[in-house]
């Protein structure tokens, strides 16, 4: 009995598969890299503030979180109900992921205005996969290996190639300490999410991305109160239905997608797929903005795609049941990444 336990792949609790679980990371990392974008153009129509865009980004995407949950309510179940998640684990996945949440964004932000976008990106986004790695090695024993270490090295090329490129930024010690400590508020939720999703009993990912965008709607509303809610604009109809984006599609469906798949994706796979948010200001920038597209560009998006698809088939393949006959080459070592 001991040893058929070893070669079973771990059922996850959420009952996601990872194919799937890869797909949502994908889809939440494309829509986050359209904040920037939508920010740029806020900041150009009105005079609204980094904070007070975080607020209404949490509280926008928590009103219709709270839409989206009533009428799901409301319907009959259609499958057994879980076994209800412990308290003390409940509250340590509201507390921690609303916290981390407003750590990593308005930190980000912060560093955006103290050293630049470019810098600022390339912190944050950069260390975060280190982070998360280092972390889930130390708390929960996931190894990468070297076939991953060298996706995640590669994942990290491509990010400073891409962002850096085409011209890079001005560097200042205040601004990378911000980025460092938006990297650490990432990669903070990250890892509690996958531990969660391990070791914890099933949880909705609509409830835990609810709990966490009121969380972060409380934490911002003094800040965002002192640096002035409301936007004065001379088009307020587009200054409405950008923020009505903002707090749709890159916060409360990516944010819901993203809580689904990190439960299931080992952590330092979710944080390179996540790397596909640059790929998508980049195009974006490009293909809407009118910048121009480079080398540099190009180079560090292949490299950063190429990562992210070798971990996404590793890591399908390490979570692929056993064949019969597949004994000596089944468990955690099949993909070569452990």
């Amino acid at each position: 009995m001991r040893s058929s336990s070893l070669l079973t792949p771990s059922v996850p609790a959420s009952g996601l598969s990872v194919g799937r679980a890869l797909v949502f990371l994908a889809v939440a990392g494309a829509a986050w890299g359209t904040v920037g974008a939508a920010a740029a153009l806020l900041h150009g129509l009105s005079d609204l503030g980094p904070v007070a865009l975080s607020f209404w980004r949490c509280a926008g995407g928590l009103v219709l979180m709270l839409g989206w949950s009533v009428p799901s309510a409301a319907r009959p179940a259609r499958r057994t109900p879980a076994a209800p998640e412990p308290a003390g684990r409940r509250w340590l996945r509201i507390l921690g992921t609303g916290c981390g949440m407003t750590l990593f964004q308005t930190a980000y932000f912060a560093a955006v205005l103290e050293t630049g976008l470019a810098v600022g990106t390339v912190v944050t986004l950069g260390a975060g996969p280190v982070l998360i790695a280092v972390g889930a090695r130390l708390l929960m024993g996931e190894r990468l290996g070297r076939g991953g270490l060298a996706a995640v090295a590669g994942a990290l090329a491509g990010l400073v190639v891409l962002v850096l490129g085409g011209g890079g930024g001005t560097v200042r010690p205040l601004g990378v300490g911000l980025a460092l400590l938006s990297a650490a508020g990432y990669a903070g939720v990250g890892l509690l999410a996958r531990w969660l999703g391990r070791h914890g009993a099933r949880a909705d990912h609509r409830s835990t991305t609810t709990w966490a965008l009121a969380v972060g709607a409380v934490c911002l509303l003094p800040w965002g109160l002192s640096e002035g809610l409301l936007p004065h604009t001379g088009e307020p109809g587009r200054v409405l239905g950008l923020l009505v984006y903002v707090a749709a599609v890159p916060t409360a469906l990516a944010y819901a997608l993203y809580f689904a798949g990190a439960a299931v994706v080992r952590a330092a796979t979710t944080s390179v797929v996540m790397l596909i948010e640059p790929v998508a200001a980049a195009a974006i920038a490009v293909l809407l903005l009118g910048e121009r597209l480079t080398g540099a560009m190009l180079l560090g998006t292949g490299l950063l795609l190429t990562a992210v698809t070798g971990l996404a088939v590793a890591e399908t393949r390490a979570a692929a049941p056993a064949r019969p006959g597949d004994s000596k080459l089944s468990g955690p070592c099949r993909s070569g990444l452990a």
